[in-house]
């Protein structure tokens, strides 16, 4: 798991912080929209959150051995997702403190996960954006 941002750990929990889940789809930058908002009222931090998994054919494609297939860096794309949502949705205008994290994972634990000690969990109605 990676985190970008400048609060610690001990921040973080004695802060009001509220987690959104970013997958690149539409309902989840209105997701992200609501969830700033909300920030900008609250005064709590912001924490972005997407996560990604492998998808079941990275096995190889079925004559082309493992070697042969280039494997995209996920992490880096998944980095892309959220970092792209950011800037498009917060913008520079607003004051609330956004920090970032991308996982390896299932999408459901890494929120759950990252939302111990939050006010608040935001998702969008739908999702499957860039990463499933």
């Amino acid at each position: 798991m990676r985190n970008a941002g400048v609060m610690n750990r001990s921040q973080e929990t004695s802060a009001h912080r509220i987690v959104v889940g970013v997958d690149g789809s539409e309902a989840s930058k209105v997701a992200l929209k609501w969830a700033v908002r909300q920030a900008e009222l609250t005064g709590a931090a912001l924490q972005v959150v997407t996560a990604w998994h492998y998808p079941a054919m990275i096995g190889g494609y079925g004559w082309a051995p493992v070697s042969m297939v280039e494997i995209p860096n996920f992490d880096e794309i998944a980095e892309k997702v959220v970092r792209d949502a950011v800037t498009e949705v917060v913008g520079p205008q607003s004051g609330v403190h956004v920090s970032t994290t991308v996982s390896q994972g299932n999408a459901a634990q890494a929120l759950l996960d990252a939302a111990k000690g939050a006010d608040l969990l935001v998702v969008g109605s739908r999702g499957h954006g860039g990463f499933s």
